[in-house]
C-alpha cells in the first residue's frame, strides 16, 4: 500500500493539475485518471454540502437512543464536547492541507506520511481510514435497507412482509451504477440532494416527536436496569456519538477538489464550507437528540424513525429521505476507497487504467459491503463498535498528534494543552466505546438467524 504522495503546485490554474517535476506524460495521465486528483474546480459551497453529507447520516438517528444510555447530564455534555472537539480537529486538517508551500496533501494518508514518515505514516493512517470508510459503507447499507423496509411496511401495511436482506440488495443495486461516477465533483449533485435530505428528515424526526408529545409515564432513567448493563450501555452510547462525527476521514479529499493559488489558498473557501456544515450539524443533531429523548425517554428505539409511527405519510417520507441521503453518503465515503484500490491496481500492479478496471474493482467493492451488511445487520451495535474502534482515532485525536508532530507548539502552551486534552479524551473513547458496541452485537447475534 506504499502510495506516493500526490501534491500540486499552489500556483496551478484553477481547473487543471500541472505536471509534476520529473513526471512522464503517462504518469500524469494516471494521476489525472485517479478519483481524487481528477478535478479541482469546486466552490466553497461544495465543501459545505459534501461535509454535511459526510457528517449527518445514520448517526443522527441513533442519538436519542444514545441519550437513553447516557442520561440528560452526561448525554448533553458528550454531544457538546464532541461538537467542539471535532470542529477544532477539522480546522487543523484544513490548515494542514497545504502547510508546505507548493504542496497539497490531497489524501489523509499523505498527511500522515509527512507527519510520521513515508512507511510509518501509511501504517498508522491507512488501516484506520479504511476501517472507517468501509465500516461506514457497511452501516449505510444496513441503514438504507432498513429505511426502505420501513417505508414499504408503512405505506403498505397489508402487504406481505419482505426480508431485510432483499431491501439491502435493492439499496445496493443503486450503488452498482453510481459507483461508476469517476470523482468527487461528478457526485456533487447526489451529494447536494443528500445534504438537503439530511436536514429535512432530521427536522421531521424532532418535529414529529414534538407533535406526538411525551409518552405517558415517560421514564428518563437509564435504559439498562443492572449495573453491568448500564456500564456497557454507557460505553456503547459513546461510540454511537463518535460515529455521528465522522466527516474528517474524507475532508482532505474534499479539499483537494478546490483550486488553490498563493493569493487564494484552498483553506479559506474550505473553512467557510466547514463552518456552514457544522451549523447544519448542530441544527440536526441537538434537536433530534434532545427532543427525541424528551418524547420517548428510555423507550426510544435505536433508530428514532422506527419509534415514530404517525402520521404515516410523514414517517414514510422521512424514511425515503434517509434512503436518498445515505445513497449520497455511501458515495462520499466510497470515493477515497476507490482511489486507494485504483492507485494500487494501476501504480503497483500495473493494470491499465480504464473503464474495465473501474467497473470490476468498484462492483466488487459494492458487492463486498452488501454481503457484510446482509450478514450482520445490527444497526445500533455497528454504530457504537465502529464509532469507538476507528472513528475516535481519525476524528478526535489523530489530527492533534499530527499537529504536535509537525508544528511542535511550545510545551504547556495553550495549543499544547488543547491538543493533549483532545488526545486523552479520544484515546479513552477509542478504548472504551467498542466494548459496549461489541456486547450489543453479541447479544443481537444470540437471537439472530443469518439471512432472515
Amino acid at each position: 500500500m506504499a502510495v506516493q504522495p500526490s501534491m500540486e503546485t499552489q500556483a496551478a490554474p484553477a481547473n487543471s493539475s500541472p505536471p509534476k517535476d520529473g513526471r512522464s506524460a503517462e504518469e500524469k495521465a494516471v494521476e489525472d485518471w485517479l478519483p481524487i486528483n481528477a478535478s479541482r474546480n469546486a466552490k466553497w459551497w461544495y465543501s459545505a454540502f459534501h461535509n454535511v453529507t459526510a457528517m449527518v447520516g445514520a448517526g443522527v438517528l441513533g442519538l436519542p437512543y444514545a441519550m437513553s444510555e447516557l442520561g440528560w447530564g452526561a448525554g448533553i455534555a458528550v454531544l457538546v464536547l464532541s461538537w467542539v472537539i471535532t470542529l477544532y480537529t477539522l480546522w487543523q486538517m484544513v490548515e494542514m492541507h497545504e502547510m508546505v508551500p507548493g504542496r497539497r496533501f490531497d489524501r489523509y494518508h499523505e498527511l500522515g506520511q509527512y507527519a510520521f514518515g513515508e512507511k510509518l505514516g501509511l501504517w498508522i493512517v491507512v488501516p484506520q481510514q479504511l476501517v472507517v470508510e468501509v465500516g461506514v459503507n457497511i452501516v449505510y447499507m444496513v441503514t438504507g435497507g432498513t429505511s426502505l423496509k420501513k417505508f414499504h411496511d408503512t405505506v403498505c401495511e397489508d402487504c406481505k412482509r419482505i426480508k431485510l436482506t432483499y431491501f439491502i440488495m435493492i439499496f445496493a443495486s443503486v450503488h452498482f451504477v453510481l459507483s461508476q461516477l469517476p470523482n468527487f465533483n461528478s457526485i456533487s449533485g447526489v451529494s447536494l440532494a443528500a445534504a438537503v435530505m439530511s436536514l429535512s428528515y432530521s427536522t421531521i424526526a424532532w418535529g414529529a416527536s414534538v407533535d406526538k408529545g411525551k409518552l405517558e409515564n415517560v421514564d428518563y432513567s437509564l435504559r439498562a436496569t443492572t449495573t453491568p448493563g448500564k456500564v456497557f450501555g454507557f460505553l456503547g452510547a459513546l461510540g454511537t456519538v463518535a460515529f455521528a462525527y465522522a466527516g474528517h476521514n474524507v475532508v482532505l479529499e474534499i479539499q483537494a477538489t478546490i483550486p488553490s493559488t498563493p493569493e487564494k489558498p484552498s483553506k479559506k473557501p474550505m473553512w467557510r464550507g466547514v463552518v456552514v456544515a457544522y451549523i447544519v450539524v448542530a441544527v440536526c443533531y441537538f434537536p433530534v437528540s434532545l427532543v427525541g429523548y424528551w418524547a420517548f425517554g428510555n423507550r426510544v428505539d435505536s433508530d428514532i424513525l422506527i419509534t415514530l409511527s404517525r402520521p404515516k405519510w410523514l414517517i414514510a417520507l422521512a424514511n425515503m429521505m434517509v434512503v436518498i441521503h445515505v445513497i449520497g453518503s455511501y458515495q462520499i465515503y466510497a470515493m477515497p476507497v476507490f482511489d486507494m484500490i485504483e492507485t494500487v491496481l494501476v501504480k503497483r500492479l500495473k493494470f491499465p487504467p480504464g473503464l474495465t478496471l473501474r467497473l470490476i474493482a468498484r462492483t466488487v467493492y459494492v458487492a463486498f459491503t452488501m454481503f457484510i451488511a446482509i450478514t450482520f445487520p445490527f444497526f445500533d451495535g455497528l454504530l457504537s463498535f465502529f464509532g469507538g474502534f476507528a472513528f475516535a482515532p481519525t476524528t478526535y485525536f489523530l489530527p492533534c498528534i499530527m499537529w504536535l508532530a509537525i508544528y511542535k507548539p511550545k510545551r504547556f502552551s495553550f495549543s499544547w494543552f488543547t491538543n493533549w486534552i483532545c488526545i486523552v479524551l479520544g484515546v479513552l473513547l477509542m478504548v472504551l466505546a467498542p466494548i459496549g458496541g461489541l456486547r450489543n452485537i453479541i447479544l443481537n447475534a444470540k437471537t439472530y438467524k443469518f439471512y432472515q
